[in-house]
């Protein structure tokens, strides 16, 4: 590829956090460039929001319809488009640019029911098109350099996994003192879907689990809860886990946590070896033993591995911190070598790519379904959807 890849986008116009933490991340490491988009359901917005981005007013549209069926009759039509719309939309703004011949850059979770998910991914298996999930925790160097040591078996055969994800801000919304801190939208099923809190954190708790360690779960045991009066879907839950191959373990997540921010951690724990991460201390991942002292590995230092060194993951020295932005950007710089490739047809490399996928998408979606379906079961455990 002699060019930058050229990325539509789909939401995330004025005001969006998400959209631009979309942007700044495609656009890190110089290989993608915005060229065209449908910012917003209110075409003034959208028609703004070009501007702001310095685009061709020919290029910002009013509808994703209409981007997805002139841009595909454009010589220089984009390569990919990036989906940051509110969940409800997902499947069809998805199914229409994979109808016509584009590949995919998607927010979480993938789709808002399960069905759906299924029905997508038959959708891109079909087209044979590139479909990326941002999923962006796996993008941690550390993160990476924890998968790798599982894989390699540096801690033995898998007995406990417990991951987390509390915040707390919205915690003053429970005793009515708050400003209504969790999105109107979220907070609606008909936007959001059958879940708030498990369907935006907790699945990225459950996404972590299942990167790190390659297990996938059995059977699940969940108690979801609305703290927040008046509301309808959970702002806490928590999920007691069978996994395959034997192991037991804990996802927990919360908005309503008192004093955190985003501490989103895993533990995982071996015969022989346990790992620990925490993403509010990313460059870290700390090994612990039972007869040994513990290990504390840095990114960016030489003993650490080229699954989380190579490829470009790593961007900067020891000693100079890298985060949340630079592990979103390493999801759409894996997406974009397997879009680069498919465009000068390059087959796969060894090992493929490492971004989440259509897979991980039904996954997350069956997540939220089984814990959902769990919480309102008076059967104590649940055996998890077909993934």
């Amino acid at each position: 590829m002699n060019r930058k890849l050229r990325m539509g986008m789909v939401g995330g116009g004025r005001g969006a956090f998400i959209g631009n933490v979309h942007r700044m991340a495609a656009n890190l490491d110089g290989k993608i460039e915005l060229v065209a988009g449908c910012f917003s359901s209110d075409p003034e917005k959208s028609r703004l929001s070009g501007e702001d981005f310095f685009l061709s007013p020919d290029r910002v549209y009013s509808t994703y319809q209409e981007m997805a069926e002139k841009e595909a009759a454009r010589e220089d039509k984009i390569d990919f488009v990036s989906i940051v719309v509110q969940n409800h939309l997902h499947f069809a703004v998805a199914k229409a640019f994979l109808e016509a011949g584009f590949h995919v850059v998607c927010d979480k979770p993938m789709t808002q029911t399960y069905e759906q998910a299924l029905e997508l991914r038959e959708i891109v298996n079909r087209s044979g098109l590139v479909f990326a999930l941002t999923h962006n925790y796996t993008g941690y160097p550390m993160v990476k350099e924890a998968r790798r040591m599982v894989r390699d078996g540096e801690l033995g055969r898998l007995l406990k996994i417990v991951a987390e994800y509390p915040q707390g801000y919205a915690v003053g919304d429970v005793e009515g003192d708050g400003q209504g801190k969790i999105n109107n939208w979220r907070s609606d099923p008909k936007i959001a879907g059958i879940s708030n809190c498990m369907g935006d954190i907790g699945t990225h708790a459950h996404n972590l689990v299942r990167y790190i360690t390659g297990l996938e779960v059995e059977e699940i045991c969940s108690e979801l809860t609305a703290f927040i009066p008046g509301r309808e879907l959970d702002d806490d839950g928590n999920n007691l886990i069978r996994f395959t191959g034997g192991a037991k373990g804990i996802i927990h997540a919360s908005q309503i946590s008192n004093g955190d921010e985003n501490a989103l951690n895993i533990r995982v724990y071996g015969t022989k070896a346990s790992l620990e991460w925490h993403q509010e201390d990313p460059n870290e991942l700390i090994v612990k033993y039972a007869n040994a002292p513990r290990r504390i590995y840095r990114r960016g230092n030489g003993y650490i591995s080229e699954a989380a060194a190579g490829h470009g993951y790593t961007r900067t020295p020891f000693a100079h911190p890298e985060g949340f932005i630079e592990a979103f950007a390493n999801i759409y710089l894996a997406a974009a070598r397997a879009i680069a490739d498919r465009l000068d047809g390059n087959p796969a490399p060894e090992g493929g790519y490492d971004f989440p996928t259509v897979d991980d998408g039904v996954a997350g979606v069956a997540f939220i379904k089984a814990a959902v379906e769990s919480s309102a079961s008076e059967q104590k455990w649940l055996k998890f959807p077909p993934v």
